[in-house]
């Protein structure tokens, strides 16, 4: 049968994923830290209230692929400034866009190797495809089981109402993509009552999942001590809490319509209560090479499997100072996800996820009669994490090194 031959794979896979690495002192992946700008905001004003009329698009789509993306004349200061500036959605429907101040930026900070290491700005050629999402065979992975979808690092997923997917990473924060909220025009309908669902129990079948997993797995992806159980073929439901504001980087709002709009795809919801649970911290998106095995992971809400967590992991391919591009598989609801990889943390002796980007989701690309397909992350930059920081922490004395 299928799910019994789906078995080895599983678990072999899952093997790989959480037991601790071997690696020696010195060859550990570790997390780098650096100084960080700061990004203050300095003036507030009031905006027109928005329409709410268009539906969310859970697709987006450019006409800028990495080779164009990589051509695009770097952002001066103050273009940063307009493009980091932001609005704030109230869930009262009142509006606000708040200018910032930029200091201690470094550009040099803000550099991928693309650039470092002065590429050429050719980009692989990507196989030609039929807008799909799924490259080859279906390396997803569905989350059952309340041993797994209520512990880290899979509680830190969460479904948003507008149909996408988001990230905790503050005790009542959720990372997301700015396309799930915002249409580039407008904010789309359901952004005001905007909510998100945390995944929870809802009855109890004793019927045993036919996954069987060591008695220490759980100590592995988690780093507790609870006791191992079977993971059981629990019906899970959605818990909602409301949105009390929603932050949108401006450089989304003026660019979505040209080539810059794709590097600012991301958007902070803040919830009107704290949601208990344990959440991911945020990190400056290191180079490509960097990370262990050069894979990225994320958990969404693809559309295709209602009501389920859905997990994946991936090389990651080509990267830009603000876009990283991979092939993992994914169905629209997974935008939002945060893309987060495992390394070392040398001041604290152990290993460490952290939130690294946003999945934005897949780009199609219309060049010479064919159509190329992309998949697109945003990458937390030292000026982004800088900003999401501040939203979060509310002072900059807590976000200085990223």
């Amino acid at each position: 049968m299928r799910s019994q031959a789906a078995v080895p794979r599983f678990m072999s896979l899952l093997f790989v994923l959480f037991l601790p690495p071997v690696f020696s002192s010195s060859s550990r992946p570790q997390w780098v830290l650096q100084r960080v700008p700061v990004v203050l905001p300095q003036q507030t004003e009031a905006r027109s209230a928005p329409h709410f009329l268009s539906p969310a698009r859970l697709e987006v789509s450019s006409p800028c692929d990495p080779e164009c993306h990589k051509r695009a004349p770097r952002p001066s200061y103050w273009d940063l400034r307009s493009l980091l500036a932001y609005e704030t959605l109230h869930s009262d429907g009142q509006l606000t866009e708040t200018a910032i101040g930029i200091y201690g930026y470094d550009p040099s900070s803000n550099t991928s190797p693309a650039y470092a290491s002065g590429s050429s700005g050719k980009a692989e050629r990507s196989h030609v495809r039929r807008k799909r999402q799924i490259f080859g065979h279906d390396g997803r992975f569905s989350i059952a089981g309340q041993n797994f979808l209520l512990k880290y690092p899979f509680s830190v997923a969460v479904k948003l109402s507008t149909g996408c997917s988001g990230t905790l990473v503050g005790d009542r924060h959720v990372l997301t993509a700015a396309h799930c909220v915002h249409d580039g025009k407008n904010y789309v309908k359901g952004a005001q009552k905007l909510r998100v669902g945390f995944l929870k129990t809802k009855q109890r079948d004793t019927q045993a999942s036919p996954f069987y997993l060591p008695s220490n797995f759980t100590n592995h992806v988690e780093g507790g001590s609870a006791p191992y159980t079977p993971p059981t073929n629990e019906k899970m439901k959605f818990q909602w809490i409301r949105a009390k504001r929603t932050h949108v980087p401006k450089g989304w709002i003026k660019g979505n319509a040209n080539d810059i709009g794709m590097d600012y795809d991301y958007a902070l919801l803040e919830l009107k209560k704290p949601h208990k649970r344990r959440h991911m911290k945020l990190g400056v998106s290191p180079p490509a090479q960097r990370l262990p095995g050069r894979r990225v992971h994320f958990s969404g809400f693809d559309n295709d499997r209602p009501g389920k967590l859905v997990y994946r992991f991936c090389r990651a391919g080509e990267e830009t100072s603000d876009l990283l591009y991979q092939h993992c598989d994914a169905q629209p609801g997974a935008s939002g996800s945060g893309v987060y990889a495992r390394m070392w943390d040398g001041q604290r002796r152990r290993w460490e996820r952290k939130v690294i980007g946003v999945f934005s989701g897949h780009q199609w690309v219309e060049r010479q009669g064919a159509s190329q397909e992309f998949n697109v992350a945003v990458r937390i930059t030292p000026l982004k994490y800088a900003q999401i920081c501040y939203w979060i922490k509310g002072n900059f004395v807590d976000c200085r090194e990223g």
